[in-house]
């Protein structure tokens, strides 16, 4: 059973088939929010700090930490990102540019094996991405895209898959770091978006045994009530193959859908992890007192008796 191992400096998360359904935290990224962006560009971090803490808190498994900020140094910013938030959660990171040199400046100070956000099928970023996994000893996502663009037949996106797979092992790259994203497209713009994603989810595990991502938010984009189209995509992503998604770990409602597919699919023993978190406070405490009175009157009768 392929099994990715990601580890900071002092947690380790496994991604796999067998393993709970791992939630990489999205929102340290500035991409599509102002405030952030204009704030990262100028220095100020508290927002990327906030927002790791509080993901964390939610429940996140990982954090993608990108600094996609135009007209600044995005290798040094993603560098600083990268510091700031392994200082204050110990939660591994996936380490998120289109730039190369980003990538890297990320990964020279990164503590422990991170995942590395990302590759493509395109020659030039394979050749450019693939020698610097290797270098570093960490794992990578692999994008189904390549110099032809995004397909939307999954039989060519699966064969993109495929190339990334097999050109990571000719660099000495064990196919169990690399985490294919399909792509998964927006079902309000291509009402077969879903059937295409679940169709190249259940290859990826099947096929060629490697675990897989997406960025889960991308199946709502433009539909009212969002997120309960996105907890029905992860549901049902879970069990065609999904092992990881990109995800907003503060919506409950997506956070719930994970979680319950993860007993649904036997990776939640005894359902203790649902049992955790979702137990009414009251009845835990009810519980308790219970069990303490029990315990007063056996203790009681076992005085009584002496």
């Amino acid at each position: 059973m392929t099994r990715t191992v990601i580890s900071s400096a002092s947690k380790e998360v496994t991604i796999g088939f067998d393993q709970p359904f791992c939630i990489i935290g999205e929102r340290i990224n500035p991409t599509g929010r102002k405030l952030l962006m204009a704030e990262m560009a100028a220095g100020d971090f508290s927002r990327v700090e906030a927002d790791a803490l509080a993901q964390v808190a939610a429940g996140a498994h990982m954090l993608d930490v990108n600094a996609g900020v135009p007209l600044a140094d995005e290798p040094k910013i993603l560098a600083d990102c990268v510091k700031l938030v392994q200082s204050i959660v110990d939660v591994p990171l996936s380490i998120d540019s289109s730039i190369v040199e980003a990538l890297e400046a990320g990964l020279a100070v990164y503590q422990g094996k991170a995942l590395l956000n990302s590759v493509t099928g395109e020659e030039e970023r394979l050749e450019a991405v693939l020698p610097l996994v290797k270098k570093h000893g960490c794992a990578v996502v692999a994008i189904s895209n390549d110099e032809t663009g995004i397909s939307e037949d999954p039989d060519v996106r699966f064969e993109v898959a495929r190339k990334i797979v097999e050109r990571a092992m000719d660099h000495g790259i064990p196919k169990e770091d690399v985490v294919v994203d399909p792509l998964v497209m927006p079902i309000g713009a291509i009402n077969s978006a879903g059937v295409q994603a679940f169709a190249i989810m259940r290859r990826l595990k099947e096929e060629l045994g490697v675990n897989s991502t997406c960025g889960a938010s991308n199946i709502g984009f433009g539909l009212p009530n969002r997120p309960s189209v996105n907890a029905a995509f992860l549901c049902m992503a879970a069990r065609s193959g999904l092992t990881s998604a990109i995800m907003n770990p503060l919506h409950e409602t997506e956070v719930a859908a994970v979680m319950a597919a993860d007993m649904m699919n036997g990776t939640d023993a005894n359902c203790a992890r649902w049992l955790a978190r979702f137990r009414d406070p009251e009845a835990r405490g009810s519980s308790g007192r219970q069990g303490r009175r029990q315990g007063r009157r056996r203790r009681e009768d076992a005085a009584g008796g002496v």
